[in-house]
């Protein structure tokens, strides 16, 4: 059973702090610079989220990807948002960032020690692809761009990253990784590991929230 942070604490520490300190005209300045720094990296990420679905949809064209793809695709996203915790415990003092890294290291190790289980059974073998290195490449790139940062510019960087790449890892398996998986035990761990993968997006979102 994965571990579950509870997003009651992120909600009502943002609304407290919203209702007890009003606004100054240097606040709303500094929201307004933050907004602009928002949008600035959501572009970023939604660039690096299409060159990935780029390489999604000519699979898809080419026939969609096997089971082994998908599984090297997805054992890849898991790893790679278990490396971007490390650097949040790395970097971040922020208590609510810390406890979502441990809670994305703990997760998504678990999901993936549940697949490697199932391939073992199955006696079948993950098969490298366009899209786990494209994957590869953007996280790459991401983690150069959250390493460069420091305190709570580093921390709301994380957190929209997170976001970011939960709603579309989510979006992705969903909509075409489940639909495509022909072995029924294989689709519902994809289904079982999305159920996990929603809550942290949910708790990706409220930590944005909180970080503004």
């Amino acid at each position: 059973m994965p571990s579950r942070v509870k997003p009651g604490r992120w909600r009502s520490e943002f609304l407290q702090l919203n209702s007890t300190h009003p606004p100054t005209t240097a606040v709303l300045k500094i929201n307004m610079e933050n907004t602009k720094m928002f949008m600035k990296r959501t572009k970023i990420i939604a660039a690096l989220m299409l060159a990935t679905a780029a390489s999604i949809g000519n699979a898809a064209a080419e026939g969609g990807p096997s089971d082994m793809e998908i599984a090297h695709i997805a054992y890849t996203a898991g790893n790679l948002d278990i490396r971007y915790a490390h650097l949040a415990l790395a970097k971040s003092d922020n208590p609510d960032v810390r406890e979502f890294a441990e809670l994305m290291i703990r997760d998504h190790t678990s999901v993936n020690d549940q697949a490697l289980a199932l391939l073992q059974k199955l006696g079948a073998t993950p098969v490298d692809n366009a899209t786990s290195q494209q994957l590869s490449a953007n996280a790459k790139a991401k983690r150069d761009e959250l390493a460069a940062l420091d305190g709570a510019a580093f921390d709301r960087a994380y957190a929209e990253n997170e976001l970011g790449y939960h709603q579309f890892v989510n979006k992705t398996v969903e909509t075409a990784f489940i639909p495509a998986a022909d072995n029924k035990e294989f689709k519902s761990l994809l289904g079982s590991a999305l159920a996990v993968f929603k809550i942290h997006e949910d708790h990706a979102e409220m930590m944005v929230k909180s970080l503004r």
